[in-house]
């Protein structure tokens, strides 16, 4: 029994020159759904929370998962930014505690990943070990002891315990980032710097820095986040309105009375996003240069 193809000799080789055509085309529309899909579920909830700002009393309350345009006012950011809690000092306030804990995180970390990637000192092998180990540790274990020791040091309800460990190189994942960029650059530089004359500090700062800007970048930015939105460190040290951040401030618009102003608290979630936004894309370029070469050869 003679076996016919279904499909012709002149067809068949048709469909095998389009296929590499068509399977491009095909991966690049899929692609881009992915892609758009993403962005939607990603953009939905900052689209809403901007909505929402804009709805007044109950209507606040009570909109559910979907859009309603219907009386929208722009009075929550008005009366968020001069009501009793006056936000635009809080956004100050949350500023000034982020710039100096990036200032602190970046002199520390930097020094610190400088002695592990180019010194060579006692112990240096079980020390990085036990900088390691402490990414283990979670920072909920080291809340009571570190909120005695600033007590009895007298610095509570200031910004001080807030900012102060951040100098003392606490932050053991920034270090171990800017040791493995570190590592990477060439090691004759060393020795052309220690030719011409340089020491440790003037290597650091003239070869070691400039070189180390896409993993400083990301230090800086992801420190500038983890500041701007911690809630935890400032309930716990700051009694002060007058010294709150956002996140504190945010809270204060859920009041366990049924006096909740959510209308408010939409407001001013929206507008705290902006200066993170404004942070991110302001440095995206060193952030995904960064994370694309530490570690790498």
């Amino acid at each position: 029994m003679s076996y016919t193809s279904p499909v012709s000799a002149p067809r068949l080789f048709f469909l095998f020159r389009l296929k590499p055509v068509r399977l491009r085309a095909f991966q690049a529309l899929l692609r881009h759904i992915v892609v758009i899909c993403l962005l939607v579920v990603i953009l939905y909830p900052i689209a809403w929370l901007f909505v929402a700002s804009l709805h007044t009393g109950e209507s606040a309350a009570l909109m559910g998962v979907g859009f309603n345009f219907n009386h929208l006012s722009l009075a929550n950011y008005g009366s968020g930014l001069t009501g009793s809690l006056d936000f635009s000092r809080l956004f100050l306030n949350s500023l000034l505690v982020a710039v100096l804990e990036v200032i602190g995180a970046l002199l520390s970390c930097t020094m610190a990943a400088y002695a592990f990637a180019r010194l060579r000192f006692p112990l240096k092998g079980p020390l990085f070990a036990v900088l390691i180990g402490a990414l283990l540790i979670p920072g909920q274990v080291l809340i009571v002891p570190q909120f005695i020791l600033f007590y009895h040091l007298g610095v509570v309800g200031t910004y001080i315990p807030l900012v102060l460990p951040h100098y003392l190189g606490i932050d053991a994942f920034f270090i171990f980032l800017e040791v493995q960029f570190i590592r990477t650059l060439p090691r004759e530089l060393d020795d052309a710097a220690r030719i011409d004359g340089c020491g440790h500090v003037t290597f650091l700062l003239r070869v070691v820095v400039p070189l180390s800007l896409p993993a400083l970048a990301t230090v800086a930015m992801f420190m500038f986040i983890n500041s701007w939105n911690d809630l935890l460190g400032p309930l716990l040290y700051l009694s002060n309105p007058h010294l709150y951040t956002v996140p504190l401030g945010l809270s204060e618009f859920i009041d366990n009375t049924g006096q909740s102003s959510y209308g408010g608290l939409y407001a001013m979630s929206f507008l705290s996003l902006v200066p993170v936004a404004g942070f991110f894309l302001a440095g995206q370029r060193f952030l995904v240069q960064g994370i694309a070469t530490t570690g790498l050869k």
